[in-house]
C-alpha cells in the first residue's frame, strides 16, 4: 500500500498539475486539513529535482495564503462561537491572560513552530483567537514556511537521487519516522 501511494505520488509530479496539487495541500495544511505538505513535496522534488526551488515556492505562497484563512478562522468564529462557551464556563479571565502572552510572545511562537512538525493550523488559528497584529503575522509566516520548504528543497535538490534511493529502499522506515514526527508534534503541543 506505501509503495502504491509512492509512487503515485512519483507520478503525480510528473503531471502538469503537479504544483497545483500541491498549492492546495499546502493551502489546507494551514488552516484546517491534518497531513503536512512535506508529505507530497518531498516526493515530488526527488522525483523533480530541477523543479524543487518552483515547488518550495508554491507550497510557501499556498501555505502563507491558506494560514491567512486559518486566522480569519480563528478571528472571526472564535468571537461568534468560542467566546459565549468561554464566558458562560468563566474561562474569561484565563483567555485574556493567553491573549496577552500571545500578544507579547507571539511572533516567538510563530517564527519557531512554523519550522517544526506542529500542525501550522494551531498557529493560524491560534494567532487569529488572540487578535494577533495580521501584517506582523503574515510577514513571520511568509518568513517560516519560506525557510522551512526553501530549506528542505535546497536539501533535496542538493542530495536528491542518494536521498530517493534511501526513500524507496527503506520506504517503510522513513513512512514510520515521519509519522513518529508528526505525532510528536501533536504531543509536544499538548505540552506546550
Amino acid at each position: 500500500m506505501l509503495r502504491r501511494l509512492y509512487d503515485r505520488i512519483l507520478a503525480l509530479a510528473a503531471s502538469p498539475r503537479a504544483a497545483w496539487w500541491l498549492a492546495a495541500l499546502a493551502f489546507a495544511e494551514a488552516s484546517v486539513f491534518p497531513v503536512p505538505p512535506d508529505a507530497v513535496l518531498v516526493p515530488m522534488a526527488i522525483a523533480r529535482p530541477d523543479r524543487a526551488w518552483r515547488l518550495a515556492a508554491v507550497c510557501t505562497a499556498a501555505s502563507v495564503a491558506g494560514g491567512a484563512l486559518g486566522y480569519l478562522i480563528g478571528y472571526a468564529l472564535f468571537e461568534q462561537l468560542a467566546r459565549p462557551l468561554l464566558h458562560a464556563y468563566g474561562y474569561q479571565a484565563g483567555f485574556d491572560r493567553f491573549r496577552e502572552l500571545y500578544g507579547r510572545y507571539g511572533l516567538w511562537v510563530i517564527l519557531i513552530k512554523g519550522l517544526t512538525p506542529i500542525p501550522y493550523k494551531i498557529v493560524t488559528i491560534a494567532s487569529g483567537a488572540a487578535a494577533f497584529s495580521f501584517p506582523v503575522f503574515m510577514a513571520a509566516s511568509l518568513v517560516t514556511r519560506g525557510a522551512r520548504f526553501f530549506l528542505l528543497a535546497a536539501l533535496l535538490r542538493r542530495f536528491g537521487l542518494p536521498v530517493r534511493d534511501f526513500v524507496e529502499r527503506r520506504l517503510t522506515l522513513v513512512t514510520t519516522l515521519a509519522a513518529a514526527g508528526l505525532v510528536g508534534g501533536f504531543l509536544a503541543l499538548k505540552v506546550f
